[in-house]
């Protein structure tokens, strides 16, 4: 991963991360390094790990080794840092009575003392024209704007964006993109997952490939396009991914790009 750097200062950092289940190791001495500024790609095939090192970096999942890192400070099992992260699931679980407007304020009552813009929040999102209408009839790109104002509601320093273009259609999802960049632009540090990969290419600074449970691969995705010499995130990807041994059986979007 990159280094450190004044421009650059790593938020949310994993060390040495271990976590089983059963005797199934899903992670396996995992580092990982988010940076304020920057974007970085999580990918891997299914069952590499993603989902539970999402959860491990939100505190969701206690790991059985290594630390994850907030600022610097060790914050396993604390709960207190979860304050300054954005978290945006890929398929949200919205109660069908309620609509954008009760979410929001639902979520706004939670955190009193925040100050919040919830009108600025609608517009920046574009759901107003459906804010008052029962999300149970709300389409499913239209749930997922919700989401991922959800997100970026208290203005985080740290975002987690499981596929977050998923159901958006190809305007809603540029859009969305634009955000993304422009929370970078605002000193944000991005955690990206998604399985299709040219959704990223725009998007992403850095990379963390999983395979097994293990970093395959972290770096730049400049590093990887001059390692792998392909144009695209996806092949690069696709690259890596078949001149690894591990990988017997593996199957991405990636390799039919």
């Amino acid at each position: 991963m990159i280094p450190e750097t004044a421009h650059h200062a790593i938020r949310l950092s994993a060390h040495g991360v271990r976590k089983t289940f059963g005797r199934v190791t899903v992670l396996d001495g995992v580092d990982l390094a988010l940076a304020a500024g920057r974007i970085t790609a999580v990918l891997g095939p299914n069952g590499s790990g993603k989902t539970t090192l999402n959860k491990v970096l939100l505190g969701l999942v206690r790991p059985d080794a290594g630390a994850v890192q907030f600022d610097g400070h060790v914050v396993t099992g604390t709960d207190a840092y979860r304050r300054r992260i954005g978290y945006m699931p890929q398929a949200p679980r919205f109660p069908d009575n309620l609509s954008a407007r009760e979410v929001l304020q639902l979520v706004q009552s939670l955190r009193p003392t925040d100050r919040l813009d919830l009108d600025d929040a609608l517009e920046r999102f574009d759901i107003g024209a459906y804010v008052d209408r029962p999300l149970g009839v709300c389409s499913g790109g239209q749930r997922q704007r919700v989401n991922a104002a959800v997100a970026m509601l208290f203005s985080p320093d740290v975002l987690i964006l499981d596929e977050p273009t998923a159901g958006l259609d190809p305007v809603a999802s540029a859009a969305l993109k634009d955000r993304i960049i422009a929370e970078r632009a605002a000193g944000r540090a991005l955690l990206l997952t998604s399985h299709v990969l040219s959704e990223l290419d725009e998007l992403t600074d850095d990379v963390v490939l999983l395979l097994d449970g293990r970093v395959e691969y972290a770096g730049t995705l400049d590093a990887l396009r001059t390692e792998t010499g392909e144009a695209s995130l996806a092949r690069s990807v696709a690259a890596l991914l078949r001149r690894n041994p591990r990988r017997a059986g593996t199957t991405t979007s990636a390799e039919a790009a």
